[in-house]
């Protein structure tokens, strides 16, 4: 399982909120907000970096995956490198920051257990936040999966045809074709006329139909070949829009 990346913009956000919030927790505790701001910056890539390499690799290939001894054994790795890289950091702040007196210098800096106890309380914030968003998107796919499933339930596209109410099993359609003011629907027998739209028709019909075309709704189970251009069933030859021919063509590999 892969953890997506959100968009640039959030990313951005909450990495300027920690900047902001280990700057002022630092620097009231050393009453000298900018040294503190520097040093925090100097820290901020090890920060960066653990948390991406515990959220977007650690989780998604070892924890979710249920390696539960290797996540903890890559995690002890993970800990054990930043507090090295952090012990880097506090001899760059000693000469830069400190002009080489230690004494200029807060205790808190040269305190490398609070310094990786901060750093892990930012990972594990933003790991909680991934989590909600993953619930989030989790609940969406679920959703989804849930209405899908009530459509393979009921077998039947209900249209008015003839001003009556006309049921026609899915697994007869092959094709529907959307005609100026009216519908064609393409089935094993005959075609059926309504005045439903063409998108009315496809929020209801269910993941094995595929809308081609801005005329055209196709049963993937009918198709008997295709091209880049064009989707065959049998001797009718249906063209593939262009402003779909990206989402048809990475359906129909999966079909």
């Amino acid at each position: 399982m892969r953890l997506k990346y959100q968009n640039a913009g959030y990313h951005m956000a909450y990495w300027v909120f920690v900047l902001l919030f280990l700057t002022v927790l630092f620097g009231r505790s050393w009453a000298n907000e900018t040294a503190a701001f520097y040093f925090i910056a100097m820290l901020l890539p090890i920060v960066l970096g653990a948390s991406y390499f515990f959220n977007y690799f650690l989780v998604p290939n070892y924890y979710l995956t249920k390696r539960y001894f290797w996540f903890a054994l890559y995690t002890f790795y993970t800990l054990v490198v930043s507090m090295y890289l952090e012990i880097i950091v506090l001899m760059l702040a000693f000469i830069y920051l400190g002009n080489f007196s230690f004494h200029q210098l807060n205790p808190n800096a040269s305190d490398t257990l609070l310094l990786t106890a901060v750093l892990y309380i930012v990972v594990f914030a933003g790991s909680f936040l991934l989590l909600l968003n993953q619930i989030r998107d989790h609940q969406t796919v679920i959703r989804q999966l849930l209405e899908e499933k009530s459509k393979e339930e009921d077998p039947f596209l209900e249209v008015i045809s003839n001003r009556k109410m006309t049921k026609i099993p899915f697994r007869d359609i092959k094709y529907i074709e959307s005609l100026s003011d009216y519908v064609r629907i393409h089935t094993r027998q005959d075609s059926i006329v309504t005045r439903e739209k063409i998108s009315k028709l496809e929020e209801v019909l269910p993941g094995s139909f595929l809308r081609i075309h801005r005329s055209f709704i196709i049963n993937t189970g009918k198709i008997t070949s295709y091209t880049s251009q064009e989707v065959f069933m049998d001797q009718i030859q249906l063209n593939i829009g262009r402003s779909y021919k990206k989402d048809v063509l990475e359906a129909l590999k999966k079909e």
